[in-house]
């Protein structure tokens, strides 16, 4: 019986587990409910989640993650404490080694923070590695990253969105920014409160997203009925949206994210931009669900852009991977 493998994206908005042999475990908000008398978690994840705008005085809701790195240190270690010891159980003779995703560009500070949360949660000492997410998402959505030539992932996750070629196992370039599906629901809600006076909470504000979110206009306009609280008279109300007016909301976000992609192409190196244009770009992290993003992307750079299979669950799955195959990869993983 090997020791337990397993890979962790630990994300600003959704924590997803990969265990080798079983593939991905769990996907769950990365939310935590602390009780504000003495700090204790009440509830993480999925149940914390249904109290986010709901709760009591002294229950607190928090992110324990902002844009991709650690915000809280005792409540993301509490978080992952509770996920490791739900996939591997309280008492167990061996600690599971670890791969754990971290943004590309983080400081050394905030990768020993994730590497000491990881270890201090149930993580074996020696065993417990960090993954840059682009080349994790890069693994796991299939692309042959140990070959020699220029692979181009865009990972669009909950706090932050990164941009890499990578080759030989490694990043060539990248590039990130601290913008990403959060950002989009808090420019849909400023949206509809400038334009129409009604307050709406981050849960409604995803939901729209969702629901009828467009990078580009479509074709066949959508509508969602919407409720909140109307500002000027402070009582409930509906009104009608159409798909039209979110694609305008979040195009600012979305012309950061493209800004992002296209300084990580014109750092490529020409050898490896030619495979680029080649093969096209990857889209990976729960943002590539966005309808038309990858439409988006290809009218604005000129290369083809395709989304993963499955592209929340791509970093998991490469952090899981690349356990299986750490001695080949190791050189390329952060030092911690």
């Amino acid at each position: 019986m090997f020791e337990k493998q397993i890979g962790i994206d630990l994300g600003t908005v959704n924590i997803l587990v990969y265990v080798r042999g079983r593939g991905i475990v769990l996907q769950e908000p990365s939310v935590v409910a602390i009780r504000t008398t003495d700090n204790k978690p009440v509830a993480i994840g999925e149940e914390a989640r249904a109290m986010i705008g709901r709760t009591p005085e002294n229950i607190e809701v928090a992110r324990p993650m902002r844009d991709g790195v650690i915000a809280d240190y005792v409540v993301t270690e509490a978080m992952l404490r509770y996920f490791v010891e739900k996939i591997c159980g309280r008492f167990r003779l061996t600690k599971p080694s670890l791969m754990v995703s971290v943004p590309v560009g983080v400081t050394s500070v905030e990768s020993r923070a994730v590497h000491d949360a990881a270890i201090q949660a149930g993580g074996d000492g020696n065993r417990t590695y960090l993954i840059q997410e682009p080349l994790a998402a890069a693994l796991g959505a299939g692309l042959p990253v140990e070959t020699p030539t220029g692979n181009m992932i865009v990972d669009i996750g909950g706090g932050v969105s990164e941009a890499a070629v990578i080759s030989l196992n490694g990043i060539v370039v990248s590039g990130s920014v601290r913008v990403g599906g959060l950002k989009f629901d808090e420019f849909i809600a400023n949206y509809i409160r400038r334009k129409y006076n009604l307050m709406i909470g981050e849960q409604t504000a995803e939901d729209i997203k969702i629901q009828i979110g467009s990078a580009l206009p479509m074709d066949e306009k959508m509508t969602i009925d919407v409720r909140g609280r109307d500002q000027v008279a402070g009582l409930p109300k509906t009104i009608t949206i159409s798909s039209d007016e979110i694609t305008e909301a979040i195009a600012e976000p979305l012309a950061t994210i493209v800004a992002v992609v296209k300084s990580v192409l014109e750092k490529t190196p020409p050898e490896l931009s030619s495979d680029v244009i080649d093969r096209g770009m990857v889209l990976t992290g729960g943002g590539a669900l966005l309808r038309n993003v990858d439409v988006l992307l290809s009218r604005e750079t000129g290369v083809p852009c395709y989304v993963a299979d499955n592209p929340i669950a791509c970093v998991a799955l490469g952090a899981g991977k690349a356990l299986e195959n750490y001695e080949s990869i190791k050189k390329s993983l952060p030092q911690v």
